[in-house]
């Protein structure tokens, strides 16, 4: 395994630690106190200049005080687990088990939370901060709301960085951008009747079933589009009536769509309304609406178009010079994430973003989510680098 110098000392085996207690920190969406007080007290230990804990839970370490700014983000909450007995290692147990670090979290994001924690504390203790601010932060419901806590936590304590990278599951491959989301709710408007006499009323269902069948048939064109293509995809529906013997006066479908980046705003509105056109249904983005565990309210709006940062960008070239060092040889190859993160918040501020972090993120979310050791040491590794080179 790859050593991490700091004060002379070779602190892999300290990260690793550090990652496992995160992970044996059960920190489930609007439940990351407990994780975020963890988090707070290692910064201080490993020398962080200043840390907070914002009154949303977020946690925001610095190190240094130059001009130019870089940060560091990972979410710290995660999914739940409904299966914990099927799990080959208990998923809160923070195991290392043949060279992985299992549990939940441990790829999404934990690992990638550790490793750039130690690596703010590294480039300090190596005297690489001539002229830069570090800022690492640790931030809260990202699962449900892609970048609110983190938009919300720049915002209130006025940080505005230069760069910033996110630290979601790449398993260490650079990742230029991800695809952009949309989340909708379709609705129809039926009238209700006594289900002996139906023709008597209006069946919000069958307003709704064409619906259906062009959502259908609009995905079906999207995947038959070469190269990154968006999807649509209806992933909930519903229905009120007064009773089961009764025509239902109202349905509701909810929608998962993605971008790609030659995909606009307008592009996706005018599908809504070709969607729904001819129909008595409206349609609206579908908010979401959160309470933090310090009991802060975030209200998200998921409407978020792809992002992709050129190779050529200042960020993009520390990043490739730094995996080269590290690993000996140029990146093979680019990710290009097909979910959306935290960069949402910066893209939308105009802050060039990139992604790199340890783990697989086809694991996420997954029964045995497990990350390879060997790559959150080396993810720090590149952390350090990177800070040394912008």
């Amino acid at each position: 395994m790859r050593k991490l110098m700091m004060n002379g000392m070779d602190i892999a085996n300290d990260l690793l630690a550090f990652a496992q207690e995160l992970v044996r920190s059960k920190s489930y969406s609007g439940q990351e106190e407990q994780v975020a007080g963890t988090i707070a007290a290692k910064m201080e230990a490993l020398g962080f200049d200043e840390v907070k804990i914002d009154r949303y839970g977020n946690v925001l370490g610095r190190v240094g005080d130059g001009e130019r700014i870089i940060l560091f983000d990972s979410h710290t909450d995660t999914v739940s687990v409904t299966d914990e007995d099927l799990w080959d290692v208990p998923p809160f147990s923070g195991e290392i088990v043949e060279g992985y670090l299992w549990g939940r979290g441990s790829v999404d994001m934990k690992s990638g939370a550790s490793a750039s924690i130690y690596a703010a504390a590294m480039a300090k203790s190596q005297g690489l901060l001539s002229g830069k601010t570090i800022y690492v932060s640790c931030t809260v419901d990202e699962e449900y709301c892609d970048g609110e806590g983190l938009k919300h936590m720049l915002e209130e304590c006025n940080v505005r960085p230069d760069y910033a990278v996110i630290c979601e599951p790449s398993a260490n491959t650079i990742a230029t951008g991800h695809k952009g989301k949309a989340q909708v709710i379709i609705k129809t408007k039926g009238i209700s009747a006594h289900g002996s006499a139906p023709e008597k009323g209006v069946n919000a269902i069958y307003e709704m079933a064409e619906i259906i069948q062009r959502v259908e048939q609009t995905n079906l064109e999207l995947m038959q589009k070469g190269g990154r293509r968006g999807t649509l995809v209806m992933s909930q529906i519903s229905s009120r009536s007064v009773s089961l013997n009764a025509v239902p006066s109202a349905c509701e479908v909810y929608l998962d769509r993605r971008m790609a980046v030659d995909e606009t705003e307008q592009i996706v509105r005018d599908e809504m309304d070709r969607i729904i056109v001819g129909k008595n249904a409206t349609w609206e983005i579908g908010a979401l609406h959160r309470t933090t565990w310090t009991g802060e309210e975030l209200t998200y709006q998921p409407f978020h178009l792809a992002w992709e940062i050129s190779l050529n960008h200042d960020l993009s070239k520390a990043f490739i010079a730094a995996y080269g060092e590290t690993f000996g040889h140029a990146p093979e190859r680019y990710d290009f994430w097909d979910f959306s993160t935290n960069a949402v918040a910066t893209v939308g501020l105009g802050i060039p973003t990139i992604g790199f972090g340890p783990g697989d993120n086809k694991l996420a979310h997954m029964r045995n989510e497990k990350c390879e050791v060997s790559q959150i040491v080396d993810a720090c590794a590149v952390y350090t680098r990177v800070i040394n080179k912008l």
